[in-house]
């Protein structure tokens, strides 16, 4: 079994075809989907799957892209719902600021507040954290740190290989692997993989991007799975079983998913 930590099945583009999406993951052995809250608007869709499908669960969060929408009170409608696991994704992207250094300087300000107010509110409601993290690797766990994220963990989603973040497993936080370690171009993930403790490692597709090889090109998909738990398993000489069960294992831990 395997469950898709980060999948975006509440997203447009799998509008049509839902239930096939889910049906094809299950008979691939994907048995467990966790949407993330990245946007106010897709919210109420995400719940929605959550109470049509016993095997979807979600988050409530606000993507960094999507600061101008947050909305404390609408995540707080929703946090105490059955199916809710987790806060986020949350974080700090810098790959996009404004070239403009007043606007620049505003909207990191803007992204650091927002993040330190989600990590408040998992604390608040003992949710563990989806942490987005790009390009701003120091100042994110610096904020984790500072905010003490160790008291609920979390995960590092699409984990970026940093350096700088090798070391948050000891405090309380797992790694999100996905498509990309699949990558020809993703030597230093591949790399660094096998210094992440095996009892922090998180399948995630990060559907409907990132998909996998041998499949890019395609629409992700939570089936894909396979093809990145198959990756895994060569890079550590593993068996493909044995990463998806301590994936699993591990999954089952953070979000307390039943």
């Amino acid at each position: 079994m395997i469950i898709d930590t980060h999948t975006h099945l509440d997203h447009s583009r799998f509008k049509n075809d839902i239930d096939l999406v889910i049906k094809d993951a299950i008979k691939c052995g994907v048995k467990k989907f966790i949407i993330p809250g990245a946007s106010a608007k897709d919210l109420l869709q995400a719940v929605k799957l959550s109470e049509k499908y016993s095997e979807v669960y979600f988050a409530v969060g606000c993507h960094p892209y999507d600061i101008d929408s947050f909305d404390e009170s609408l995540l707080k409608n929703y946090i105490n719902h059955k199916k809710c696991v987790a806060v986020g994704e949350c974080g700090l992207d810098y790959y996009r600021l404004p070239q403009n250094e007043e606007e620049k300087r505003d909207t990191i300000k803007k992204q650091k507040d927002i993040f330190i107010l989600q990590i408040k509110l998992a604390i608040r409601y003992k949710k563990p954290l989806i942490v987005h993290i790009r390009d701003a690797s120091e100042p994110s766990k610096d904020i984790l740190i500072a905010q003490k994220a160790n008291i609920v963990g979390g995960v590092l989603h699409c984990f970026n290989a940093s350096n700088i973040l090798i070391d948050m497993a000891k405090h309380n936080f797992y790694f999100g692997i996905g498509g990309v370690v699949t990558f020809k171009n993703a030597k230093q993930l591949q790399e660094i993989l096998p210094s992440i403790p095996y009892d922090r490692l998180l399948i995630e597709t990060d559907a409907p991007y990132l998909t996998p090889e041998p499949n890019r090109g395609k629409r992700n998909e939570p089936k894909y799975c396979i093809d990145i738990s198959k990756k895994i398993a060569k890079i550590l000489n593993k068996t493909d079983q044995e990463i998806q069960n301590q994936s699993t294992i591990n999954a089952t831990r953070l979000f307390n998913v039943i």
